[in-house]
């Protein structure tokens, strides 16, 4: 029925849909449910006494910093920590080109708000971050989605789209284990993509919010590093990270850095949105760099998440019914599923939820439309035993089917 009220919507909310993940979550609060829908780190690995006692810190010695407002672009120190980071992958970043958001959800919002009108062609892998399709929703842009494999992006989709005269406003790559299907972009692929994009004057947009959690191998270079080697400084590329996966979700500490003219603008936004991230956040965060937390934590992340990852894949194996195939992600929270020609994974979600078991569909990563046969299952937040069980509820209920 149509209200007072949805009438005064802006047209352009009113495209606005509910994260199916979002939804899903309401549903596997029930302690019964095995949930490999949301991409939740374990709560029993937040180093939460740490934290704890440096938010006591930040009040004690701080408390005018941690409870006053604060620079748009984020407490100077720990800006002063993510310039070092930024360093250590190669990825030339001062203090000042660097932009403290809440999350690195916002850092999408701001990339949306700043580079997209209705209409405007926007690259991206297929499938791709719900997340991100979400902040852009209500922009309207025109979707350019080009296929992956085994090693990421396909550049010669890439290449075929612009020889075709497409000029996108930037491409989004979720560079390593990418959300939803684990994949990363393979190594002689990257500095072939910074390239093509030099050569097209193309922007990308690197969300990196997994590149620290590998389990085998070591950790990927960064397109932004590869684009500072080849220029100098940031060109071509704009990178955005976060805390969330690494520290705790509930911070909302994350940053983005990249070309400077870029960076400025994204202030100058933000100033309009929040006016800056949580100064106690943020200040909690620069106490766990001074720490090095990051270092002592990151390691036991990768331990337990790896053998996580390793049970999920071991009880698919045995588990799972002919025709089923997914990817053999080496690192991250997730993993990506392809049943036999026919079956929708929004029917055996059903099923599915029958059994106490939950996941995500996966369409709704398609921005285009298609996916109805594939799902994302997430690894990071059920224990090992709950894994083998959710999968072997999985396969009995995709059995039925």
């Amino acid at each position: 029925m149509t209200t007072l009220w949805s009438e005064r919507v802006a047209e352009s909310a009113r495209a606005m849909r509910s994260s199916a993940i979002r939804d899903l979550l309401k549903l596997t609060e029930q302690p019964e449910m095995i949930s490999f829908a949301g991409g939740l780190p374990a709560p029993e690995l937040f180093p939460a006494e740490e934290i704890a006692g440096y938010l006591e810190r930040a009040l004690a010695e701080a408390p005018v910093a941690a409870l006053q407002y604060g620079p748009t672009e984020g407490y100077g120190p720990l800006r002063d920590h993510l310039a070092r980071i930024m360093g250590r992958l190669g990825i030339v970043a001062s203090p000042a080109r660097i932009l403290v958001t809440a999350g690195s959800q916002q850092g999408l919002d701001l990339v949306g708000r700043l580079l997209v009108d209705p209409g405007a062609p926007v690259a991206v892998e297929e499938p791709t971050y719900l997340g991100a399709l979400q902040a852009w929703q209500t922009l309207r842009p025109r979707y350019l989605p080009l296929p992956i494999d085994d090693g990421g992006l396909r550049l010669d989709a890439l290449e075929a789209l612009l020889a075709a005269g497409e000029r996108p406003r930037f491409l989004y790559v979720v560079s390593c284990f990418q959300n939803p299907t684990g994949v990363t972009l393979a190594a002689d692929r990257r500095r072939a993509l910074v390239e093509l994009a030099a050569r097209h004057n193309l922007l990308i947009v690197e969300d990196d919010p997994y590149g620290e959690l590998f389990y085998t191998g070591e950790r990927a270079r960064p397109l932004a590093a590869i684009d500072c080697e080849l220029h100098g400084e940031p060109r071509h590329v704009l990178y955005l990270s976060t805390f969330s996966k690494t520290l705790a979700p509930g911070l909302r500490v994350g940053w983005l850095t990249g070309p400077r003219e870029l960076v400025e603008r994204f202030a100058l936004l933000k100033q309009g949105l929040d006016l800056h991230t949580g100064s106690l956040a943020q200040i909690a965060a620069a106490y766990a760099c001074d720490d090095r937390l990051l270092e002592r934590h990151v390691p036991l992340l990768r331990q337990q998440y790896g053998v996580r990852r390793t049970a999920m894949l071991a009880a698919l194996e045995r588990e799972m019914p002919a025709g089923v195939r997914w990817t053999r992600p080496e690192g991250g929270l997730f993993l990506w599923l392809a049943l036999p020609d026919g079956l929708d994974a929004t029917v055996l979600l059903e099923r599915a939820v029958g059994r106490k078991v939950a996941f995500v569909p996966g369409a709704p990563f398609h921005p285009t439309g298609g996916g109805a046969g594939t799902m994302r299952l997430n690894f990071s937040h059920p224990s090992p035993e709950r894994i083998v069980e959710g999968v072997r509820r999985l396969a009995e209920a995709l059995r039925e089917s």
